[in-house]
């Protein structure tokens, strides 16, 4: 019975992947027609499934990018750079639905010890810090068992310094494992779709206004109250704005 079910579930999933490769080229033939409306309410049909991918939303990018579509356009190839970070073709495409946006902001770049954690933190995802860590304490502990039980001098020599040096690795890749644990966690980016949005003191409407932004620029969302989102800018700006008006990038 298990079997036949597997075999359903297997059958199933096969006719959703074909009809979303369908639907995918038939989407790419709209585009190519000129017909982008058209396009992008295709792409999305294959989203509502549940089927995410770098081509799939460099695609969509693509198509509201000939619309004159700032905030969407941006916000599809930040998702496609999630998934492919390094794709040349992404990050030259972007750059070109940047340069459509209004604000200007400064970038506040890290400096002296604090980059030089971070690069190296970035280096690797939390997992395979995490992974490092674990094969670290395993060799450790076979050096300490081989200084532990051998007669050699020499042996006990050479198997101490290694197992101390295995054992400082292992905390230092914990605590970048954490760092970037910590990074992730606190990454929180969206894109204004809002064509003008009013960013406020406090988190209501009677509150002082403090600047304002424009349709595609990248902010990080902080804090949510009600309706609102506290919102830091890459200069070092926060404030409030309705949640509205922004759309998180880390929502499928």
């Amino acid at each position: 019975m298990k079997h036949l079910l597997y075999i359903i579930l297997f059958l199933l999933s096969f006719s959703a992947f074909a009809q979303n490769q369908a639907l995918f080229e038939r989407a790419n033939a709209l585009y190519n027609e000129g017909k982008y409306a058209e396009a992008i309410d295709a792409y999305n049909t294959i989203l509502e499934t549940g089927n995410h991918s770098a081509d799939l939303y460099f695609n969509m990018a693509n198509a509201h990018y000939k619309l004159n579509h700032i905030g969407p356009s941006i916000y599809f190839y930040e998702k496609a750079l999630q998934l492919t970070p390094d794709d040349a073709d992404i990050n030259n495409n972007i750059a070109y639905a940047r340069n459509m946006t209004i604000d200007a902001i400064d970038v506040i770049p890290d400096v002296g010890f604090a980059k030089l954690i971070k690069n190296i933190t970035n280096k690797l995802s939390f997992d395979v810090w995490a992974k490092a860590s674990v094969f670290l304490v395993f060799c450790f502990v076979v050096l300490f068992l081989i200084y532990y039980f051998t007669y050699s001098t020499i042996k006990k020599r050479v198997t101490f310094i290694s197992s101390l040096t295995a054992l400082v690795l292992v905390c230092i890749t914990l605590a970048l494992a954490f760092h970037r644990y910590s990074l992730d966690k606190n990454d929180n980016p969206a894109i204004v779709f809002a064509q003008e949005s009013k960013v406020k003191s406090d988190p209501n409407n009677r509150s002082e206004e403090s600047f304002r932004l424009h349709e595609g620029t990248k902010v990080q969302v902080l804090q949510t109250y009600n309706n609102w989102k506290k919102i830091r800018l890459s200069d070092g700006k926060t404030g409030w704005v309705l949640s509205q008006d922004i759309k998180l990038l880390n929502d499928i």
